[in-house]
């Protein structure tokens, strides 16, 4: 289907064990082999002259010792099994390099399953092998193999007693985690279940590193083992009600625990996710639409890093966001087609580490992966809100792996500024996608950088109900841990100890920022402070510089906007204070790049979206002219610039130098006089300096142009508009320019006489004086060397005069 959400599919790059029974003559012969992936072919290991039910096998890293456990009884043996005593299985180790000495390792009446330790990655021969035997009796041990090389053959040292130890005993439940040579366990005591996992290294052997409380009920119907290879027996002997769990990790910190149990009511079914990382578990009771076609209730768990996918072939497929399951439009919950996933159409798979599931009928391993294509149709065709913010948020997961996928989000959000109706896009686009950019730097900013401009969500999915319960957090065993349990202990920290407000916000920004704009406005501000706030614009727009080596289309950065500078610089300095509480240990030169970083990236996604606006519509990369009226596109691209000036403003957010006087020009040329006003009174047009001055050059003063002309000047702000004055050659700037003139010449003769500043109001108010004794007052002043239009040498008392007598003889009607 056209918005099917499929999942990818590709050859895994593991090594699989495979065994095969083949008849010769009038015997069958079990072969066990290796197949690579990527060459394709096999590789023979050992062959048994038999037919056998093998179990389990494992070779060891180095392809010199191989692990066979097996049946020694079949169904046409069980009738002998009264006549003689015979074990139900036994467990070989053997080695095949060449092929030589066969060691009985266990001999009995429960199965065994085997799996080598792979601690090193390197290919470099290994003087001992470690074994794991997992046995039915609820124990699990190691071996540990030496070898030693002997006429070009590898050979186990000692061939007696080999040493081993217990690693768990009375567990319930036991998975193996391949990539990451992890143990996860459960064990009952006092009829409480514990989650515990043992971290096998490859010089401390192994460390029970972490223990966890699980409210989940698990029947004590036999030890249930994941990721020990598929077993058709156990499969087939097990009870049908046993349940069905999986533990996944990712490469963020993240620990979740999948449980299903087969449904109560035929309708329904239930899974949970414990999001242990997080401390607390979501139950979901998903009503299915029809019974009839489905075989097998038993929810299949996928591991894709950065989603947990709980899918119901033929109903449906949910993705929950493991990094932030708090909200749940951020979780994808698909049915009918779009929930389809190519090539699976059973719930015999099993996903055996991360992003790798094995199709236990077919007996094929696939790589699953989201396929972004699919996404994207998904996002284009979807009517619910719930739907588009789930997908776009899944998609900007995956900008790292499709160069062209954050083009194809922003001409989404172009097309669908108006449909959304629970959130901006623009808003979440640039939020979410600045922290996918610059988590990576950090593994602590993923918990103190936003991720969303949503505080809450009311939505409901329809047929899905889902419950919230604290759980207790896990405890890790082993202090100052690396790698993955590093990171998760830092989720742990920010649970136990975290501020209410830990990812950053902008509300105190907005505050401070208003303030020094009051500040620089009436010349209150400090200008130490002040000075080092706009160095760290400057250091943002020179990070920028440095980016964007090919010319822009749209005409941003060719001026300075103080307004927006000072917000830039203001955002780096709160940010860095932010994080500096949070990362004591970070460096003061890497805090520093990071938030120069941050800032940079949100302006860099800002020009983006216009540069996708501009090749939209097809627009010169030019600045307007403003003899011309504006076409379709550009009130298009209008429009499209007020919807990002106001997600700017709702978070506080700084924009591109230029943008305003960008935004102004689009104005002028498309709107009409009392719209233009109309918007420049309410704020969502900001009057600039440069584009006035283009403004004010480009028109001509016919009555039209001069009407607009005067709209404007009446509502420049006073330090703008003394220099636009300066170039309208018309009574009404003279006017003005002398009025102010006059004004700060008497204001800097107060501050003379009295040495101290001249508040707002002055104390003394001048109703009239005769315009000759004012003229000769200014003079004297100007004498004294106090004009404040030095530069402009023909604004004087002599002008103020002309002036006056003009105004006064355009009031008389002369």
């Amino acid at each position: 289907m056209e918005n099917n959400l499929s999942i990818k599919w590709k050859r895994t790059k593991h090594i699989i064990c495979g065994i095969r029974a083949r008849r010769k003559g009038h015997l069958r012969n079990t072969y066990i082999g290796l197949y690579d992936p990527q060459t394709r072919q096999n590789e023979h290991l050992y062959t048994f002259e038999r037919d056998l039910h093998i179990i389990s096998c494992s070779v060891n890293n180095e392809r010199t010792l191989l692990a066979v456990s097996f049946l020694q009884m079949t169904k046409e043996d069980k009738i002998n099994q009264l006549l003689q005593s015979v074990s139900k299985c036994l467990t070989l180790l053997i080695e095949i390099h060449p092929v030589n000495y066969v060691k009985v390792l266990k001999a009995v009446d429960s199965c065994i399953r085997v799996q080598f330790l792979y601690p090193v990655e390197s290919g470099n021969p290994f003087p001992e092998s470690h074994l794991l035997l997992i046995s039915e009796d609820r124990y699990i041990e190691q071996f540990h193999i030496h070898v030693v090389t002997e006429e070009n053959k590898v050979v186990i040292q000692n061939t007696g007693q080999l040493p081993r130890e217990r690693v768990a005993d009375d567990l319930i439940w036991a998975q193996w985690d391949m990539t990451e040579q992890r143990l996860f366990y459960i064990v009952r005591k006092e009829s409480r279940n514990t989650l515990k996992c043992v971290q096998f290294y490859r010089d401390e052997n192994f460390k029970l590193i972490l223990e966890s409380p699980l409210d989940i009920s698990l029947s004590d119907m036999g030890l249930k083992l994941v990721n020990f290879g598929y077993d058709y027996y156990q499969d087939t002997e097990m009870a049908p009600e046993t349940v069905n769990l999986q533990v996944f990790t990712s490469k963020t910190g993240s620990l979740c625990v999948c449980y299903s149990r087969a449904p109560d009511i035929p309708e329904e079914v239930t899974y949970s996710i414990s999001f242990l990382h997080k401390g607390y578990s979501k139950t979901f009771t998903v009503a299915l639409e029809r019974t009839d076609s489905l075989q097998v209730k038993e929810v299949a768990f996928l591991n894709l890093e950065y989603y947990v996918a709980a899918y119901l072939p033929g109903h449906f497929l949910h993705l929950l966001n493991i990094q932030h399951p708090d909200l749940m439009c951020y979780s994808l919950f698909l049915t009918g087609e779009d929930a389809s996933i190519e090539l699976l159409h059973d719930t015999s798979i099993q996903s055996i580490c991360k992003l790798t599931l094995l199709d236990c009928c077919s007996g094929r391993l696939f790589t699953v992966k989201i396929n972004e294509d699919s996404l994207m149709r998904f996002m284009w065709n979807s009517k619910l809100d719930r739907d588009r913010l789930a997908a776009l948020h899944c998609a900007l997961v995956h900008l790292g792996s499709a160069a062209d996928l954050e083009d194809q989000i922003i001409q989404w959000i172009l097309e669908n500024l108006s449909p959304c109706h629970t959130f901006d896009p623009i808003q979440e686009f640039i939020i979410a996608s600045l922290y996918w950019r610059m988590c990576p730097e950090s593994s602590q900013l993923d918990k103190l950088l936003p991720y969303t401009s949503l505080l809450y969500w009311n939505g409901v999915v329809p047929g899905i109900a889902c419950t919230t319960d604290i759980i207790s957090l896990p405890i890790l065993k082993v202090q100052n841990c690396k790698g993955f349990w590093e990171k998760l202990n830092l989720y742990l920290e920010n649970v136990k100890y975290a501020e209410p407000q830990l990812h950053y916000n902008n509300n105190v920004l907005r505050r401070e920022w208003y303030k020094l704009l009051s500040e620089e406005k009436e010349g209150r501000g400090a200008p130490a402070y002040l000075k080092n706030i706009f160095e760290n614009a400057r250091k943002v727009l020179s990070n920028l510089d440095t980016w964007s080596m090919e010319e822009r289309l749209v005409p941003f950065f060719q001026e300075e906007d103080c307004q927006q500078q000072l917000l830039m610089g203001l955002m780096v300095a709160q940010l860095k204070d932010h994080l500096m509480r949070h990362l004591q240990h970070v460096g003061k030169k890497k805090m520093d790049q990071i938030v120069v970083d941050y800032v940079s990236n949100l302006l860099d996604l800002m020009c983006r979206m216009m540069e996708a606006v501009w090749r939209k519509y097809n627009l010169h990369p030019c600045i307007f002219s403003f003899d011309k009226r504006g076409s379709a596109a550009e009130f298009a691209v209008f429009h499209i610039m007020s919807r990002i000036l106001e997600a700017a403003n709702g978070l506080c957010m700084p924009l591109p130098p230029g943008f305003h006087s960008l935004h102004l020009g689009l104005g002028v040329r498309c709107l009409p006089l009392h719209t233009l006003l109309h918007y420049i009174d309410n704020g969502v047009l900001h009057l600039t300096e440069t584009c006035v001055r283009k403004l004010f050059k480009d028109l001509d003063n016919t009555e039209k142009n001069e009407k607009l002309k005067f709209s404007i000047v009446t509502r420049l702000p006073e330090a703008i508009g003394q220099k636009i004055c300066q170039l309208w050659n018309h009574p009404v700037t003279s006017n003005f320019i002398a009025r102010n003139y006059v004004k700060l010449l008497l204001e800097k003769l107060g501050t003379r006489q009295r040495g101290r500043p001249i508040p707002d109001r002055m104390s003394i108010h001048v109703e009239f004086l005769p315009l000759n004794y004012l003229a000769s007052m200014l003079a004297e002043i100007e004498d004294q060397g106090l004009n404040p239009f030095k530069e402009q040498d023909h604004v004087n008392a002599k002008f103020v005069e002309e002036m006056a007598l003009k105004h006064t003889a355009m009031l008389l009607g002369l």
